[in-house]
């Protein structure tokens, strides 16, 4: 049996040692509107406000050795440049040029716990 879902990702955990510091970074970096949720057995800041279409959220823990864990790309609020930018003020590391897409370009990063991510600029409609 072959499964061919239309979204096969429905969701990501980024862990951090400061969920706070996260927190900012996040915001400072996606302008995402990110609020620390401490009423569930563990705290933790969701992208999205709804459980609509793909999200995920940022959670205390233990993040995987610096660089090695699964790269989460996440959308920019406007340019790859001004992204890269705000993610080195904000503590991160830029790890690679832009690489161009058919649909848009992207950038390695870390933040600063040393996840892997990517800053994503998507085409212009």
């Amino acid at each position: 049996m072959t499964n061919s879902p239309a979204n096969p990702v429905v969701w990501c955990e980024i862990p951090l040692r400061d969920i706070d510091r996260g927190i900012a970074f996040y915001k400072s970096v996606f302008d995402f509107s990110l609020t620390r949720d401490d009423t569930g057995p563990n705290p933790i800041a969701m992208f999205k406000d709804d459980m609509s279409g793909v999200s995920g959220h940022l959670y205390p823990g233990e993040p995987s050795a610096v660089g090695n864990g699964p790269t989460i790309h996440l959308i920019v609020p406007d340019t790859l440049e001004a992204a890269a930018d705000r993610c080195r003020k904000a503590g991160g590391t830029v790890k690679s040029d832009p690489v161009p897409l058919p649909m848009g370009r992207f950038q390695y990063a870390l933040d600063p716990d040393g996840n892997s991510i990517g800053l994503f600029e998507a085409n212009a409609a």
